[in-house]
């Protein structure tokens, strides 16, 4: 008895065609990209930014008293830039599995469409 599902495999496009190579060719350089790394690390210190700029504004008065008599000045730099880094480090990383994940799926739909092409020569 034959399948009754008939499983459709779409050809891939040039687009995907040509990420394809190029991540071939480029996986192990994006993975130690310092570009990716500064990209992170800006959204990093945007969000610095923004806790200074709250702690400044005195949102919350409460807060702003906790943090004026118990926060070192140097602490709080020490935190943005730790944030900073940690921010930067796993938007590096996140980024990299993403293509790395997309890279894996187009090469799986690759060579089923191939192999397909293969037993309908037979």
């Amino acid at each position: 008895m034959q399948n009754k599902f008939c499983y459709f495999v779409a050809m891939l496009t040039e687009q995907e065609e040509s990420f394809i190579k190029y991540w071939a060719a480029n996986r192990e350089y994006e993975k130690k990209s310092f570009k990716q790394f500064l990209k992170g690390l800006s959204s990093g210190i945007s969000i610095g930014i923004g806790i200074v700029l709250v702690i400044i504004a005195g949102w919350y008065e409460r807060a702003n008293m906790e943090a004026n008599t118990q926060m070192n000045p140097f602490i709080l730099l020490l935190v943005i830039a730790i944030i900073s880094v940690f921010m930067a480090y796993f938007y590096r990383n996140y980024q990299w599995e993403m293509k790395e994940q997309r890279y894996l799926e187009l090469l799986a739909r690759k060579r089923k469409q191939e192999n397909k092409g293969a037993n309908a020569a037979e």
